[in-house]
């Protein structure tokens, strides 16, 4: 008997993010669930609510009550690419960090969240565009996180 491979599926389920000002920040648009997941290393199951205020977001899970900025989201596809002012705000988030080595650099679950992300991609022209995204934010990761996405990249 021949075995066919299982077409990706795509997994609905209801949005954990609610909008609530009438003001849409810019950077909303990062915002996801399961940045949300990696964040705060948390299941989606765990997650009660995502809130969007006008400057930042809050996440209410099991265990996690925490007002978070939106420069902590990382860039994803589908949306508008970040504008240069978006990646002055990172950097200027990341520069709070403690550890002198990462302040000019992503926090290492973002590399986590594009990897999972890039695997989910259906077709070359997807990886394309993620290629193009990694291009622009490429100044956000250390030698080899970057060599490793770029890797992912190139297996698709």
């Amino acid at each position: 008997m021949l075995s066919l491979p299982k077409p990706k599926a795509f997994v609905i389920r209801e949005s954990k993010i609610v909008h609530r000002s009438p003001r849409i920040h810019p950077m909303a648009r990062f915002v996801t669930e399961d940045a949300v997941c990696l964040m705060f290393d948390i299941k989606y199951e765990d997650i009660y609510v995502v809130e969007c205020w006008r400057y930042v977001v809050y996440v209410h899970a099991k265990g996690v009550s925490k007002f978070v900025s939106y420069a902590d989201f990382p860039p994803i596809l589908g949306v508008q690419l970040p504008t240069r002012a978006e990646m002055v705000k990172w950097r200027r988030r990341w520069r709070k960090q403690h550890h002198s080595f990462y302040r000019n650099l992503a926090p290492k679950w973002w590399v986590d969240f594009l990897i999972k992300e890039m695997h989910q991609a259906n077709s070359r022209f997807e990886l394309h565009h993620w290629q193009s995204l990694l291009g622009a934010i490429q100044f956000a990761f250390a030698e080899d996180s970057l060599r490793e996405l770029q890797q992912v990249l190139v297996c698709g």
